[in-house]
């Protein structure tokens, strides 16, 4: 009974420690970029739910992005791919489904959400996946970054050099801000070279959680191993 009652409270703070990881709400809406219209964001009625911008910036799914395209101010715009001619290995990102693609070097402009419930103070972990590609139709050797934001803290990935009709592959990124505010603005802003072959820095799955356990996740913790340590000096109280 001594044994059964250590390893039922073994299993409960081993329980309540997966929950720790897992307790932090998410802060970001349509972080995945599932609710949107194909096309220039906020452009010819094209919306995208939960994020505003003024940019040359699109909504692709995996489809269309080297086969049809999506439409724009100057026509349906394509990235290079298999399906146009550049077996570059592009494809759609870890997450599925429909992702961003911003022009790093004409009409720049943010992809912004403003985010609330934050403690000032608090620190949050951003993560996002992100690639490099290039415009369909143009040629030549780019580079792609973002420059990420949260109020007035600005945080950049690194410069990925893009080859000839290439594509970078994708990679997951995590930025860690501190909240000077109970909202603040989240933006996302591309950056590339050169001007004439359009550099396009791809983005999905973002997500913004604190990055420190919730006071009443670790007190359930802490009562978790209170419990364990009771029970085993318990048990080595009663074999003593």
């Amino acid at each position: 009974m001594r044994i059964k009652s250590f390893l039922l409270a073994v299993t409960a703070t081993a329980a309540l420690c997966s929950g720790v990881a897992s307790a932090s709400t998410e802060l970001i809406v349509n972080g995945n970029f599932e609710s949107g219209d194909q096309g220039q964001i906020n452009w010819g009625g094209h919306q995208l739910a939960g994020w505003t911008t003024s940019g040359f910036n699109f909504l692709f799914n995996g489809s269309n992005v080297d086969n049809g395209g999506a439409p724009g101010t100057y026509g349906n715009l394509q990235l290079w791919g298999p399906n146009n001619g550049a077996n570059n290995g592009l494809q759609a990102s870890p997450v599925g489904g429909n992702f961003v693609a911003a022009d790093g070097a004409f009409g720049v402009a943010p992809l912004s959400q403003t985010v609330n419930g934050l403690t000032v103070g608090q620190q949050y972990n951003v993560s996002f996946y992100w690639a490099g590609a290039q415009q369909s139709g143009y040629s030549g050797d780019t580079t792609e970054q973002w420059h990420v934001s949260l109020g007035n803290q600005t945080q950049s990935t690194v410069v990925k050099s893009n080859a000839n009709h290439g594509f970078t592959g994708w990679q997951k990124e995590t930025f860690t801000f501190t909240a000077t505010s109970a909202s603040e603005v989240l933006s996302f802003l591309a950056a590339g070279t050169p001007n004439g072959v359009p550099p396009f820095s791809l983005l999905d799955g973002v997500s913004m959680t604190s990055a420190v356990p919730e006071p009443e996740v670790l007190g359930m913790l802490g009562l978790g191993l209170g419990l364990v340590g009771f029970a085993a000096r318990r048990r080595k109280t009663k074999t003593a």
